[in-house]
């Protein structure tokens, strides 16, 4: 018997872990003989057991504070089929989401934390749960001090690719508890349906949000300048582009392999004299390497300023 996961703010990011997870029920009885391109984080991978998992979610709730919100969610997850047809849907109800649910996933607004939590009877309604924060800026410290000490609260950091179930999620570290690994198998088993998941102190979630984050839209800037380079040369608009990108996720997808390393794949396709190593040395030229890297600096270093007072 599964657990019932309820999602309050079940906006964009939340739809896109939800219909994840669902989507990854329902396939996990088709048979993995052929190993899918890489491997993920260990331990993440959903399981395909006939067995109960105590693990897996059987029943789900998504509360949402319009009736517009409610039917493009009926849409969407009526659209999965099976699982999908069952999601519960709660309009303007997220006490009584979260007084059904065993796991919540808050992925409201930021500014919207503090009144959800602190509305009557929530705290009551997550004693002894397990509470996710996939809100940017709102710390662990803050999110403790609205809830009762009883409550287990772990932050997540989902990025944007998790709509096509390709995310990097950074999970926080757990608190202590009698249930910390049961506890653990279930964020993996949700974030993993959604791409891969990593486990790292929250001290590093500012770097986490500059990399992961931010990094879809440093890497669209490379993967646009690729394809702007194809087309000065020649090639057609759309075909510059889809050459650019199946090599970049071709690249990304080699580099993932146990035991590869960028400048390994580098270096296999640089050879003396070649057209490589010239567009190397002209990437050189420009500086990409350091202007990437401040990049993901400066990034970090704003994530930093985020759920932050401002300063007058």
């Amino acid at each position: 018997m599964g657990y019932t996961l309820c999602v309050i703010g079940c906006g964009t990011m939340g739809i896109a872990i939800l219909s994840g997870v669902i989507q990854s029920l329902q396939s996990r009885d088709i048979s993995h003989s052929i190993p899918k391109w890489e491997s993920h984080t260990p331990g993440t991978s959903t399981p395909t057991v006939d067995t109960p998992d105590p693990s897996l979610p059987s029943q789900f709730i998504a509360s949402v504070t319009r009736q517009e919100s409610a039917l493009k969610l009926q849409h969407t997850f009526g659209s999965l089929g099976g699982l999908g047809a069952s999601v519960q849907i709660v309009i303007g109800g997220n006490l009584a989401a979260a007084q059904q649910a065993d796991v919540v996933l808050l992925c409201c607004k930021p500014q919207q934390a503090r009144i959800i939590l602190e509305q009557s009877g929530m705290k009551e309604a997550l004693d002894g749960k397990l509470l996710i924060s996939i809100l940017a800026g709102v710390t662990l410290s803050q999110l403790t001090a609205w809830v009762l000490p009883s409550t287990k609260v772990v932050r997540a950091m989902p990025n944007t690719p998790c709509r096509i179930r390709e995310g990097m999620t950074v999970v926080s570290n757990l608190p202590v508890s009698s249930d910390v690994e049961l506890d653990r198998s279930i964020i993996l088993k949700i974030f993993s349906s959604i791409g891969r998941c990593r486990f790292l102190e929250e001290k590093h979630f500012d770097a986490c949000t500059a990399l992961s984050g931010s990094g879809p839209a440093f890497a669209c800037i490379f993967l646009e300048a690729m394809a702007d380079g194809g087309v000065m040369m020649g090639l057609p608009r759309a075909e510059a582009l889809e050459l650019a990108a199946q090599t970049l996720q071709g690249a990304a997808r080699m580099a993932l392999q146990p035991g590869a390393h960028p400048a390994q794949i580098k270096d296999s396709v640089t050879t003396p004299g070649g057209c490589t190593i010239a567009g190397l040395l002209a990437m050189e030229d420009g500086k990409v390497r350091s202007t990437i890297a401040r990049a993901i600096q400066i990034a970090t270093e704003r994530a930093s300023e985020l759920g932050q007072p401002t300063k007058k």
